[in-house]
């Protein structure tokens, strides 16, 4: 019981286990029920099925109310959880960050849709196998997100300044953003794409959903051949690590708290396949939202300096979420009525 209930990275073990036994429920659930049988996601279902995820998402925020009702005490990570003079106000304020984490991760998670959507047209992988290697993407993504999570909870509780530089390199990020908005990723002359051309054994077609196959090689000997599925899981895999290196100090820059990072990040990834194939239908049609994601990262990466020098530390929760929640509304609103007159699949 000891074990259980000792801290790690300022929760009790046993919280951790029970979040991670959540995700993993949510995963068998997806690929044991709902997608058992590989079939063709229309926008509908999509529509269904990522409102289901952030029902929840929400839910979680339920969650982590109590939770840091419970354990938000003076050993909290964050100082703006831990100064707070009652648990019901450490509790609130835990779920105001996590409300912010999740939103600035979901629309981050829905700008890697378009890079996704190029690579699934590059390989012409067809609908019906999209959800598999979405799927084993996000299983991915739990592993690389916990590494990258797990070093900067490091940086950041032993040097206080890499906060400056996470904001740095947000307000840099968000301002390449806003000067190369149409442009396209080179997949074609992708470097790693063309080093494993180079060294691996690949078959010129798909085979279904399959990642491998054995195939005849030289004298007839049956030999591993990987199809472009698995590249194209490669390139989702990449995609997902370079947005990573945004998303994560976003994040960072709203908390340090390592388990509002981790589980904002990783609630507002899970909705990613859902999403993915509403979004790709209209993607022509939320041309304005990549505005908006430049000017949060700019917000917030500047709130780091702006908090220092007019509320003596952090900006306030409740601030950086209607910021947050106002930017990404006004992007997706005047995307949405800019392109009315566009046609959307079903």
């Amino acid at each position: 019981m000891e074990l259980l209930t000792g801290l790690w990275l300022g929760m009790p073990v046993w919280v951790w286990l029970a979040f991670f036994g959540a995700v993993l429920a949510i995963l068998v659930f997806d690929l044991g029920v709902l997608h058992k049988e590989a079939h063709e996601i229309d926008v509908k279902e999509s529509l269904w099925m990522s409102a289901l995820y952030i029902g929840l998402g929400l839910l979680w925020a339920v969650a982590v109310w109590f939770i840091y009702y419970e354990y938000g005490g003076e050993k909290a990570i964050d100082p703006q959880i831990a100064n707070l003079p009652t648990n019901e106000a450490k509790a609130w304020e835990a779920v105001k960050l996590y409300l912010t984490g999740y939103l600035v991760e979901k629309a981050l998670a829905m700008d890697n849709v378009f890079v996704i959507s190029m690579i699934f047209t590059y390989f012409a992988v067809p609908r019906i196998y999209q959800h598999r290697v979405l799927f084993w993407g996000i299983l991915g993504v739990l592993v690389l997100r916990a590494i990258m999570i797990g070093l900067g909870a490091a940086l950041v509780m032993n040097f206080s300044w890499i906060l400056y530089v996470f904001a740095v390199i947000l307000i840099a990020t968000g301002v390449k953003m806003l000067m190369s908005i149409d442009d396209q990723p080179d997949i074609a002359n992708n470097r790693v794409l063309a080093f494993l051309k180079k060294r691996m054994r690949l078959t010129e077609d798909l085979h279904g959903e399959r990642f491998f196959v054995k195939q005849a090689g030289p004298g007839g000997k049956l030999l591993w051949f990987a199809t472009p599925l698995f590249l194209c899981l490669v390139l989702v895999e990449i995609a997902d690590v370079v947005f990573a290196i945004d998303s994560v100090p976003a994040i960072f820059a709203i908390t340090p708290d390592p388990f509002i990072v981790y589980t904002s990040n990783i609630f507002a990834i899970l909705g990613l396949r859902a999403l993915y194939f509403a979004l790709a239908a209209m993607v022509h049609r939320f041309h304005y939202l990549k505005y908006a994601l430049a000017f949060v990262l700019i917000f917030i990466g500047s709130k780091i300096f702006v908090g220092d020098w007019l509320f003596g530390g952090k900006v306030p929760a409740e601030i950086s979420l209607g910021v947050t929640f106002g930017l990404l509304l006004g992007g997706v609103v005047y995307s949405l009525w800019k392109s009315r007159d566009q046609a959307t699949p079903t």
